[in-house]
């Protein structure tokens, strides 16, 4: 595995999109230590409705990006029946959708049928149909990293599995229809 980019490096990538950025997310479950307590409060029922209206950093950054026509935009490939992560997730993007960014949903069964790469998952951002940053992760679910790739099999690679899971996929007042 090559060097992977971290912490304001890998930061930085999203800062500097040009056109757009794409994510294939495929993982159930994310460890990310700055959710517990927001992920702990929904699961509890009480839900922390004012980080949806923050205006926080992620927000920020894909409110100002839409803005500027460089749409920030995921699919959440999802297992059906949704464990807790994936609830607070759906939950949670209510935040993400009002700074702008675009998030849709397609089942896990459905996007494996199509030959997406969710058995195991492989979660990606395709920057500006150039690069892609695979994210790597620990058995316990924790980001590790992104390791970025640019040579053209990958990208066109990534910009199919984009296209597929895009066209495929649902948006989210949808999918909870669905459910």
């Amino acid at each position: 595995m090559a060097d992977l980019l971290t912490g304001d490096d890998f930061g930085a990538m999203f800062q500097t999109v040009r056109r757009s950025a794409f994510r294939l997310e495929t993982r159930d479950r994310y460890d990310v230590p700055s959710e517990h307590e927001r992920v702990r409060r929904f699961l509890v029922g009480d839900p922390d409705e004012d980080y949806l209206l923050a205006a926080h950093g992620w927000g920020a950054m894909t409110r100002a990006a839409a803005a500027e026509g460089r749409p920030f935009r995921r699919v959440r490939v999802v297992t059906v029946p949704l464990g807790d992560y994936s609830r607070y997730a759906l939950w949670s993007a209510q935040g993400n959708l009002a700074a702008g960014e675009e998030i849709r949903y397609l089942d896990r069964d459905q996007a494996d049928a199509l030959g997406l790469p969710v058995r195991p998952p492989h979660d990606a951002w395709l920057f500006d149909d150039e690069r892609v940053g695979v994210l790597r992760f620990d058995d316990e679910d924790h980001l590790l990293g992104a390791e970025l790739l640019d040579d053209p099999t990958t990208v066109e690679q990534h910009r199919a599995w984009r296209d597929i899971a895009w066209k495929a996929s649902v948006s989210r007042d949808e999918f909870l229809r669905s459910l």
